[in-house]
């Protein structure tokens, strides 16, 4: 049962997971921690944070426990925020997504020849997309070849609306000084 309630209860305890491990925890082993989501159960009891760590296994190891020690003053620093009946038991859990994503994306450079785009998922050439060279296609300066000319219709335009209003000028001056003046 995912309800607004609960939507809303899970992000302020990531918000306040994430910046309690920020900026108020000490601990040395907590380090390069990334707060991803967190699940709540329907009735605010438990709740379940999940984390990235960037390094390696011993690191993420470390970080855990690290993170397990300071479960209860995260949990008071949540239970501030959330000013509800029962603050929820928090679970720490190291989420392998963005783990196994830095490792496909590895694989995918060792595995692709050299001649192709240095970001995987890059369109190719053909989208109007500048290359990494910097170059563009045909197309696109066609356009900007386009674009100038219609810069210099609009500087016609604005260069007859001047020469109007300088007519008219002319014309007012003219009507008051040829009268001699009679009021």
């Amino acid at each position: 049962m995912n309800t607004r309630r609960t939507a809303k209860a899970a992000e302020a305890i990531r918000e306040t997971v994430s910046l309690t491990i920020l900026c108020g925890l000490r601990d040395p082993r907590v380090k390069n921690v990334t707060v991803l989501r967190a699940e709540v159960s329907g009735d605010l009891r438990a709740a379940k944070i999940y984390v990235s760590v960037m390094g390696d296994a011993k690191a993420q190891s470390l970080t855990m426990h690290g993170l397990d020690s300071a479960r209860g003053f995260i949990q008071s620093k949540v239970a501030d925020r959330l000013q509800t009946k029962n603050t929820p038991v928090l679970k720490f859990v190291l989420d392998p997504g963005v783990k196994f994503s830095a490792e496909t994306s590895q694989m995918l450079r060792t595995v692709l020849p050299e001649g192709t785009s240095s970001a995987i998922g890059r369109e190719s050439d053909q989208t109007g997309f500048p290359t990494d060279s910097g170059e563009r296609l045909d197309q696109d300066e066609d356009e900007d070849e386009d674009d100038e000319y219609e810069d210099d219709d609009l500087d016609d335009e604005e260069d007859e609306d001047e020469d109007d209003l300088d007519e008219e000028e002319d014309e007012d001056e003219k009507g008051m000084s040829g009268s001699p003046g009679v009021h």
